[in-house]
């Protein structure tokens, strides 16, 4: 199956960039909308919808819920790719929906999307609420549960570019998965078995385009997370964090990852009794660690206190919401030996002299703009010659 050709089929082009809301996705369901498969199954803490768009017929039942975290987009943009897969009218998609029942939640937390944060206008992170259920969109998303009994649920997220995989520091984690923990040791059970299994086929496939470029998420037992929570209540749950691709801040790449990796997984289900153990090979996917910074700027010379310094400079966006627009702004992170970590980014300055148009010391949490020597201009974090 040409994965890419399906992606550049029936990618929704009326979603782009990381900054998604409500009004972005609400025509697109209307598009979609028959019968009873669009539903307004309540309302945020301002009185924002949560939709729930349900399709197909089958016996197996999938809930896929994204933008639990306000400020996490690609999924959702990813999702909006499959359903319109799903409404191509394929013989693949009738083979899906005669094995399938769909229930999506494509964004959760509304009000979230729409201040870009993650967490929701009380500003409570909903990942963490899913014992306490203290607010409107977790229990919607419980009842939704509850009432759907899905044989698979299927968390839908972002990562930050800090992540990386593999022995070396060299490669982002573009993609990563977790099949989340059901108790404190960390055990495996039936449930989390099946989700392992369909994790290591998408992650298989997903090698033949991002080798090295996959990663296994942080295992770590806690119940007050939507994962862990439905895990421990055994229904298979599969955790997948859209990252960071070479140059590509604003996710198209990881979209259509996301993508492939869920037809890769339901096309698994749809074809095998998920019965195996491949634990070994679950585990043998690289597991995630904080190893990137955007930017590195190695060998910086800096007069201090009349003494000249050799050093390095991190350098990190901050995604900042102003007036609707998203701004990618680069601070200084962190001075010093960057043993351990890559950039995204690196430049080698040869102990070219920092300048700056304050007071030619750089401070951590400072806008990444500054000289180095007489020839090279960094603006935004960016060399500009």
């Amino acid at each position: 199956m040409d994965f890419e050709k399906l992606f550049s089929e029936f990618k929704e082009v009326n979603l782009f960039g990381r900054y998604i809301t409500l009004e972005d996705i609400e025509p697109l369901l209307m598009k979609f909308s028959s019968g009873d498969n669009l539903k307004i199954i309540g309302h945020s803490v301002l009185g924002k919808p949560i939709y729930k768009y349900e399709f197909g017929s089958g016996k197996t039942r999938i809930l896929l819920w994204s933008q639990m975290h306000g400020n996490e987009s690609t999924t959702t943009k990813a999702l909006f790719d499959f359903i319109n897969l799903l409404n191509g009218n394929s013989e693949f998609a009738k083979k899906l929906l005669n094995r399938f029942t769909f229930c999506c939640l494509p964004i959760v937390n509304p009000d979230g999307a729409s201040f870009y944060t993650r967490e929701n206008a009380n500003k409570i992170d909903l990942n963490r609420d899913s014992q306490t259920l203290s607010q409107p969109e977790s229990k919607l998303l419980r009842e939704t549960f509850e009432n759907f009994k899905p044989h698979f649920c299927y968390n839908l997220h972002d990562q930050r570019t800090i992540f990386g995989v593999g022995n070396g520091v060299d490669k982002p984690a573009t993609v990563s998965f977790l099949a989340p923990s059901y108790n404190e040791e960390r055990d495996i059970n039936v449930a989390r078995q099946k989700a392992i299994e369909v994790i290591v086929e998408m992650n298989r496939v997903l090698q033949t385009y991002i080798p090295n470029q996959l990663g296994r998420f942080d295992d770590s037992f806690n119940i007050n997370c939507v994962g862990d929570t439905f895990q421990s209540l055994n229904v298979p749950t599969i955790l997948i964090e859209a990252g960071h691709f070479h140059n590509d801040y604003i996710r198209e790449f990881s979209r259509k990852y996301v993508f492939i990796a869920l037809i890769v997984g339901f096309k698994y289900i749809y074809e095998n009794d998920i019965v195996s153990n491949k634990i070994e090979e679950y585990l043998n996917i690289s597991h995630n660690k904080i190893c990137f910074y955007d930017f590195i700027y190695k060998n910086i010379k800096i007069n201090y206190d009349n003494n000249k310094l050799i050093t390095n400079f991190a350098i990190q966006y901050k995604e900042e919401l102003i007036d609707n627009h998203l701004y990618f702004n680069a601070y200084i992170a962190y001075i010093g030996d960057l043993k351990g970590f890559s950039g995204h980014f690196e430049y080698d300055a040869e102990e070219a002299l920092y300048e700056d148009e304050n007071e030619n010391i750089p401070k951590i949490g400072q806008k990444a703009d500054f000289y180095l020597g007489k020839s090279v201009k960094i603006v935004n974090g960016s060399i500009v010659f």
